[in-house]
């Protein structure tokens, strides 16, 4: 990720349309002209048939389930068998799109699509969005799906310093010339909405206005936050109040929502571009319909269980006061990671060995995942703890 930025590369500078992604849509005008855009057509698996809500039904020539497991239910039904195929090809089902329709709803947003996984859904977004001749200006803390997207991206990319809005904000200013040749160049901030081996909460109100300032574009990662924050369960953006700034958010289905997977919402161009271009949504084999059922019913419960996310917010502040790892934000104060920083790899490692003996698995987090002589125990609360697990794993924190 620390590839340096060339010197005499072509500056940023805000694009004359008001609308930061008339790129895509340019690009997706021209797939149209060449009869080569693509969409995602749901259909139902019958078996080795496939059929569609007109009543087409077909043969399935397209499956990759070769020795006939999934078509014969040997795996148990259709809850437990693979995706078969790619998306394109044939493992988009009804579910698939009603889960993806559902999804955007949550998020408020235009549209939505799904990934095999949450990384994917990261890396992949990342590396496809921005081009050659663009920048990105990653958060040096940023989840390795984001930084392995930025490092596959042709894009000029900048490290900033964690949440360091003002260093964002110079750097696209000593970016900029008044030059008609660069219009088509874009920036893009990216960064976690919530950092997960912090719990730290980006400052995304500032992003945005940095953002808007300059004409970039602000990517958001919403994995830790999703089901966890805000009001309705929208994550980080709602519980700062910029979601509706915020037009392209990534998610994950395997932390709140219990499930696998992971999803872009964003406008539909973006996601329309994301199905033509995005090479680990094209290429990888769809999320299993069991995981596609078992994100549906967690949504379902953020949705009608909002007792759960008070009960966790409640638990999350009591284990901060009995670990003493209080912070004063009070968006930050309910995020569910308590990270007890403790410095050198070896210290960390006993200090999780003997909570282990004391009947309690906090893992040691080391490098590379963290920086050097930054070493910690990586407290994760949920909803299924209660007041005595705490208070037992602070006594034995304590000693």
């Amino acid at each position: 990720q620390n590839r340096p930025v060339p010197r005499n590369r072509p500056v940023i500078q805000k694009p004359m349309s008001d609308d930061p992604f008339d790129r895509l849509a340019g690009d997706l005008r021209s797939l149209r002209e060449q009869d080569r855009f693509r969409h995602l057509v749901p259909r139902t698996v019958d078996g080795i048939f496939l059929t569609d809500a007109q009543g087409g039904r077909w043969v399935n020539f397209g499956s990759n389930d070769y020795l006939g497991i999934a078509a014969g239910g040997i795996a148990g039904g259709d809850a437990s068998r693979g995706g078969m195929a790619s998306s394109l090809v044939c493992g988009w089902t009804d579910a698939h799109d009603q889960l993806a329709h559902t999804i955007a709803e949550l998020e408020q947003a235009e549209s939505a699509v799904i990934f095999p996984t949450g990384f994917a859904a990261c890396s992949g977004t990342v590396a496809t969005l921005p081009r050659d001749g663009d920048l990105i200006l990653s958060d040096e803390l940023n989840h390795a799906s984001l930084i392995d997207g930025c490092r596959l991206s042709r894009a000029d990319r900048v490290i900033y310093p964690h949440r360091d809005v003002d260093f964002v904000e110079q750097t696209l200013r000593n970016r900029r010339r008044p030059s008609r040749d660069d219009e088509s160049r874009h920036a893009w901030i990216v960064t976690d909405g919530v950092f997960s081996m912090d719990g730290h909460v980006a400052p995304l109100a500032d992003l945005c206005d940095v953002a808007q300032r300059h004409g970039a574009n602000l990517i958001v990662d919403e994995a830790h936050g999703t089901g966890v924050l805000g009001d309705q369960g929208r994550g980080v953006c709602e519980a700062l109040g910029v979601k509706d700034r915020v037009k392209i958010r990534i998610g994950t289905l395997s932390k709140a929502i219990a499930s696998q997977g992971g999803f872009v919402a964003a406008p539909r161009v973006v996601t329309d571009y994301l199905v033509n271009r995005c090479r680990p949504l094209i290429y990888s084999t769809s999320l299993a319909p069991g995981s596609v059922e078992l994100a549906r019913r967690g949504i379902e419960t953020i949705r009608n269980e909002p007792q759960r996310r008070e009960r966790l917010r409640d638990l999350t502040r009591l284990a901060r006061s009995l670990l003493h790892a209080e912070v004063d934000d009070p968006i930050e104060a309910t995020v569910p990671i308590v990270s007890l920083l403790v410095g050198e790899d070896r210290h960390a490692v006993d200090a999780s060995s003997k909570l282990a003996d004391a009947g309690f698995y906090v893992p040691a987090i080391r490098p590379p995942t963290v920086p050097d002589g930054a070493a910690r125990l990586r407290v994760s609360i949920t909803a299924a703890h209660d007041e005595t697990m705490l208070r037992q794993l602070a006594d034995a924190w304590q000693r």
